[in-house]
């Protein structure tokens, strides 16, 4: 067997692995973002939105579908990976991975189209939903896609960093509780940066969900508080360094057995 069929299986087991591990399990995976951005919609779309009227020119509502449905996306992508790569090396299965074949960028693309996968479902499923509460018209398709891919493989990346340096269940935690969310309320999910006073739309420019979500919104509604071609530039950046780090992780075996 040539050394690309071996990698290729390789990537195509983990893949598959790590799908059947999230759908296997939905009711926990699949089921609790779809009722918590259901909520989101109700509550601050319909009732707090009808009292603060058009954001940048359509309704409130409108406005923050683009911003939950990416919070959706990078949420879930980084958990899988974080959760999935870490209950491995809990249970030591990781370690017939390290000693078998598998090219270390086998072994972290399979982990990411795993999270990218998850990501992605869950994003379809929210879009789904918001369909009974606004009308969604894409704006530019290939933004849209796009800008989802390379936003999940960038948390996806993320939540597999994580996993490596995390040494019991609760530290996977840390990041998504104190600063994935943070940055994620504060990313311009709920309002438009124009509104803030000129020091902190500066310090805004410094949330990396800020790009993500307005270039989302951008793909859906065509509005955006940023540059497009500049966040999507930036989520390849984010991408390199995340993607190089990840994989000299991986050669130094850093974290790997516990």
């Amino acid at each position: 067997m040539s050394v690309w069929r071996i990698q290729w299986v390789a990537f195509n087991t983990i893949l598959v692995r790590e799908i059947r591990r999230f759908m296997r399990i939905w009711q926990q995976t699949l089921l609790p973002p779809a009722i918590t951005m259901t909520l989101y919609f109700v509550i601050f779309g319909q009732l707090i939105g009808s009292k603060i009227g058009p954001m940048d020119g359509v309704d409130y509502m409108s406005f923050i579908v683009p911003g939950l449905i990416m919070m959706s996306v990078i949420t879930n992508a980084y958990g899988n990976v974080s959760s999935s790569f870490f209950s491995n090396k809990f249970q030591r299965s990781l370690e017939e991975l390290m000693v078998a074949p598998v090219h270390p960028l086998t072994l972290l693309l399979g982990y990411v189209a795993g999270g990218v996968a998850r990501g992605v479902a869950v994003g379809f499923i929210v879009t789904l939903l918001s369909l009974y509460f606004t009308d969604l018209q894409i704006h530019n398709l290939a933004v849209v896609v796009g800008v989802v891919l390379l936003s999940a493989v960038v948390f996806s990346l993320g939540g597999f960093i994580n996993a490596v340096f995390a040494t019991k269940f609760d530290d996977i935690a840390i990041i998504p509780t104190f600063i994935i969310t943070p940055l994620t309320y504060l990313g311009g999910v709920f309002y438009s940066i124009s509104l803030l006073p000129g020091f902190w739309q500066q310090v805004s420019l410094f949330n990396p969900i800020l790009y993500m979500v307005n270039t989302f919104r951008y793909g859906i509604l065509g509005i955006s508080d940023i540059d497009v071609l500049t966040a999507m530039l930036m989520l390849v950046v984010f991408i390199l360094l995340l993607g190089g780090w990840s994989i000299w992780l991986l050669r130094r075996g850093v974290g790997m057995r516990q």
